[in-house]
């Protein structure tokens, strides 16, 4: 995976450290924003900026924000359209380059409950006893198959 500009999807401070990381890696930086943030200082980092006429959440905006900068890939930054499965897979459909988990990723992971469940199948430990008794109801694994597969910190 190789572009030479990126388009973030997000605005303050998170964006301003994504900009910091790409620039020190040579790739060119755009920013979105709505008019209330047209001086804000993610779009005065940015290399070019692109008003939003909607908002923060408008997909189909920002991949034409995208295709009209030149913009390869997409970093959705946090909140905002990081969550979004279906964001993250109009952005692949757009030919462009998703900065994040899979789009099959984010919808696992949205349904907290099957991700612990996810979780736990797949041998990784969480704390919270109540979590895991749900899990344990979930799936239909008995508590000796998830203690074996969880280890010795048990709840």
């Amino acid at each position: 995976m190789s572009f030479t500009t990126l388009l973030v999807a997000n605005r303050g401070e998170i964006t301003r450290r994504i900009f910091r990381s790409a620039h020190a890696m040579g790739i060119r930086c755009v920013a979105v924003y709505v008019d209330a943030d047209a001086d804000a200082p993610h779009v005065c980092d940015a290399d070019e900026a692109v008003r939003l006429a909607t908002s923060y959440l408008d997909g189909k905006a920002i991949v034409e924000a995208a295709r009209t900068t030149g913009a390869a890939a997409i970093h959705p930054g946090y909140g905002f359209l990081s969550e979004n499965a279906g964001f993250a897979t109009d952005v692949i459909a757009a030919g462009l380059t998703w900065v994040g988990p899979s789009p099959e990723s984010i919808r696992r992971m949205g349904d907290k409950l099957a991700a612990k469940a996810l979780a736990v199948v797949n041998g990784r430990q969480f704390v919270v006893r109540e979590a895991f008794d749900k899990v344990i109801r979930m799936t239909g694994a008995r508590r000796a198959e998830v203690v074996a597969a969880r280890g010795p910190r048990l709840p």
